[in-house]
């Protein structure tokens, strides 16, 4: 059941797959999505068949989609749940994937959109060795065990993993905060699960940890009109620290926070507003305005591609000066809820006034800033900030591996988003370096 779709330009696949550029009608998606396959699980085929647009409706019957239903339970076991993981533009259409998990297994699907929110493509997709997730040889199940938690904060309740070592006690805990965008609790992208890999490399060396899905998930519904990170990321990073010292086992004054990517950027800010942490982990963390990272980002991509075209030199500028419009720091006349480059203006404008570097300079607590050099979303100019504001301070330790990516796994060169959909795993020298740092107290 495809859809013949207009092949989407690089660089918006590459902003659409990097840190944020999720549009506010994505995340309605992400829910339609999810609805849809709420509608499947209780056998409401007459119901999911309306996502449909007229043409995918007249091709794919309700008997069709019971059919595909009582096909993937004989050959995957009962439906457990869905999560819509991934999307990105293609030409005048959305796209969404799915992941499914049923009893014996997991099977992910494709959904396409028209701008009505109408369903005009839907499938399977199709099941690649290549793409499945590695379990990293340091991830020995038998050194730790994983307990469900929830994260509260105010009106909202996230699913997440404890992960303790098993031997021991008074562990040291570390809270994983994500990047932009919706993400499940392991930051899933592809194959690649950065939080599963840390929470398993940190249990099996010692160290607890926490991790959760982010609420762009879960509540997407909230994030169609205007927000700021406060709710992206702040709010719930700030809860799961004070869920953390209510754990029994759990040493009160180790308790750490891991921010990756604009979690790394926040991270100074959520330890102003959460005292009792011993120390923050910056890891691909901007120290410059997000504007500036998304212009290089996209400088990066368009060089890449080698299109010396007028066309394509044309969309590269047109994409810089919309970016332009983000560097706002008041809403003036604009509402709230205008859209700049896919997000609010309300969070631009709360970003904008946001200094990482200037916070980070305040704090007592500990920080440790880890960048890979072959990071092409979060480069290493990130870093050499970062390094000239803070590497003389007492409190602050700095490293640089030349071999990581975005997602901490080892690298051969920088690539594209390309190099997200072939497995790879969280270094263990890194994961080494964090719980020697830690150790240090």
């Amino acid at each position: 059941m495809l859809i013949n779709m207009k092949k989407a330009s690089l660089l918006i696949l590459a902003l659409f797959i990097t840190t944020a550029s999720f549009s506010q009608g994505m995340f309605s998606l992400f829910k339609r999505s999810n609805d849809f396959f709420d509608l499947m699980q209780l056998h409401k085929f007459t119901e999911a068949h309306e996502f449909f647009d007229t043409n995918l409706g007249s091709k794919v019957s309700v008997a069709d989609l019971e059919k595909l239903w009582g096909d993937l339970d004989a050959r995957y076991g009962k439906f457990d749940s869905a999560a819509a993981t991934a999307g990105k533009t293609e030409g005048e259409y959305y796209v969404v994937t799915i992941d499914g998990k049923f009893a014996s297994d997991t099977q992910s699907f494709i959904m396409a959109f028209n701008k009505t929110e109408k369903v005009v493509g839907f499938f399977v997709k199709p099941r690649s060795a290549e793409g499945v997730y590695l379990n990293p040889a340091y991830a020995d199940t038998t050194l730790y065990a994983q307990k469900e938690i929830y994260v509260k904060a105010t009106g909202h309740s996230l699913v997440g993993l404890l992960t303790t070592p098993k031997k021991g006690t008074n562990f040291p805990v570390v809270i994983l905060v994500h990047g932009s965008g919706p993400s499940d609790m392991d930051e899933t992208l592809g194959p690649n699960k950065p939080f599963k890999d840390l929470a398993a490399g940190l249990a099996a060396k010692g160290i607890a940890s926490i991790r959760y899905v982010k609420r762009t998930m879960v509540y997407s519904g909230e994030f169609g009109h205007a927000f700021t990170v406060k709710e992206e990321v702040v709010d719930d990073a700030v809860a799961a620290v004070e869920l953390a010292a209510t754990i029994p086992g759990i040493d009160k004054k180790q308790i750490y926070l891991l921010g990756h990517s604009i979690g790394g950027m926040v991270a100074p800010k959520i330890a102003t507003l959460a005292p009792q942490l011993k120390g923050i982990i910056l890891a691909e963390a901007p120290a410059r305005k997000f504007t500036d990272v998304w212009v290089e980002q996209n400088k990066y991509m368009f060089d890449t591609s080698k299109d010396t075209t007028q066309a394509g030199k044309k969309h590269y500028d047109l994409i810089v000066a919309e970016l332009a419009k983000t560097r706002i720091t008041s809403l003036g006349t604009m509402k709230p809820d205008s859209t700049l480059f896919g997000m609010p203006a309300s969070y631009w404008a709360d970003l904008n006034l946001y200094n990482q570097v200037e916070t980070a300079k305040k704090l007592k607590q500990r920080i440790l800033i880890i960048q890979g050099a072959n990071d092409f979303q979060v480069s290493s100019a990130e870093y050499e900030v970062w390094n000239e504001a803070l590497g003389k301070k007492s409190n602050v330790t700095l490293k640089l591996y030349p071999d990581l990516n975005y997602l901490l796994s080892s690298q051969l060169e920088k690539g594209t988003v390309r190099q997200y959909q072939t497995p790879g795993s969280v270094s263990e020298t890194l994961i080494n370096d964090i719980v020697g740092w830690i150790n240090q107290k």
